[in-house]
């Protein structure tokens, strides 16, 4: 099945009105590995205002930059007119954008070979800088000089650790050495940026070759909260990370984390909902490091969160995860309750039971039968729980 038919219907009316377009970019490179296909760039001779003309639906999404969306058939696609940039500001974005006529121009300002591929509607790859051959030999290089790549946006650094990470290759010596050379220029970058290239090399399959890339390139001198702190990413690199996602690197990297590690979180720009996710699974590692889980401690962790302590929990201890997911499923489906909501009992029983009205008292109680519950001390029906609770040992 060809991934990129829905787009050549939009190709083709491009070129009926006399202008060039191919698909471009990381899905041409991820087409000739066979990975799935997400975003398909589609990039044209044709000037904004040209395409605007050709297409009666469109949206000016960067069009400074030469990006119109144009929506057909209720499919939005991003198609941007071939450009050269120049003048960087801040070693991060382009200060002039030209729009040209020429592919190979637009190909030349890409960051690296293998995604300065174009490929037309017939199959054929247009491939100026032997993208392909880097691809076959597996080797992450900067289109031309590295240095001035990497001084152009000095986040390319951090996608080329990345790319690392998610594809497996190496890097090419000349553009490895320039990491080292140019990874102070990483303080100029945003750390939103930064952290989206982070968050992507967790969930990649090769982690530790990433992880000890920035050790050696001095990287990690620039990231946040890692300045003088390699030992926390050395400690990392003593387990096989391939299997962890991206939240269970968080829960293992903030383990190694000394001090505040909410404010090292911070520091990253992580969204508060991670934040507290992560903070909250941090009690439970330590609980499960030392000994296996308890009904209870499955219970307030929650299916999710325990599922990806266990994970970590097992890499440490150099235990097998086979089953992890399941078993820990298992064990929380196996409980009486899986949230307070499912007590037979609410606040409004205990008042009229104590003909009193609310007050911390309450939540005192609930979170005394919520235990009792979950620990089959008592059974979960409204009888059961008022006998156990005015009991002579429970009052």
């Amino acid at each position: 099945m060809n991934p990129f038919k829905e787009v050549v219907p939009i190709i083709q009316k491009i070129e009926a009105a006399g202008y060039e377009a191919y698909i471009v970019g990381g899905s041409v490179r991820d087409y000739l590995l066979r990975r799935p296909i997400h975003d398909i760039d589609i990039a044209t001779s044709a000037f904004p205002h040209e395409i605007k003309s050709i297409f009666p639906n469109t949206v000016d999404v960067g069009i400074e930059h030469g990006t119109v969306l144009v929506i057909e058939k209720g499919i939005s696609y991003e198609i941007t007119t071939f450009r050269t940039e120049s003048e960087y500001e801040g070693y991060r974005r382009p200060e002039k954008v030209t729009f040209v006529r020429s592919l190979l121009e637009d190909l030349k300002r890409r960051d690296f070979t293998m995604n300065a591929m174009a490929m037309d509607i017939s199959g054929s790859i247009i491939d100026p800088f032997n993208g392909k051959h880097d691809l076959q030999q597996r080797v992450i290089k900067t289109v031309g000089s590295p240095h001035e790549r990497f001084q152009e946006d000095a986040l390319r650094m951090i996608r080329a650790v990345r790319f690392v990470s998610q594809l497996g290759f190496v890097l090419a010596e000349e553009t490895q050495s320039a990491l080292k050379q140019h990874a102070p220029l990483l303080s100029y970058i945003s750390i939103e940026r930064i952290s989206s290239e982070i968050e992507k090399l967790f969930n990649g399959q090769r982690k530790e070759d990433s992880l000890s890339l920035l050790i050696k390139s001095t990287i990690n001198e620039y990231l946040p909260g890692l300045k003088n702190r390699k030992h926390i990413i050395e400690s990392m690199l003593v387990y096989d990370l391939s299997p962890l996602n991206a939240r269970q690197m968080w829960i293992l990297l903030l383990h190694f984390v000394e001090g505040d590690k909410r404010a090292f979180m911070q520091e990253w720009k992580q969204p508060n909902k991670k934040i507290k996710y992560v903070i909250k699974a941090l009690p439970f590692l330590e609980c499960r490091l030392k000994k296996d889980w308890t009904p209870f401690q499955v219970y307030n962790a929650g299916e999710s969160m325990a599922s990806d302590v266990e994970a970590v929990a097992r890499i440490i201890l150099g235990l097998a995860l086979d089953q992890y997911e399941a078993q820990i499923s298992a064990s929380f489906n196996s409980l009486p309750i899986q949230s307070v909501k499912d007590l037979a009992v609410t606040g409004d029983d205990f008042m009229n039971w104590e003909d009193k009205p609310g007050g911390p008292w309450i939540k005192e109680k609930l979170e005394r039968v919520e235990r009792a519950v979950v620990e089959e001390k008592i059974v979960n029906d409204k009888d059961s729980i008022r006998r156990w609770l005015y009991s002579c040992n429970h009052r």
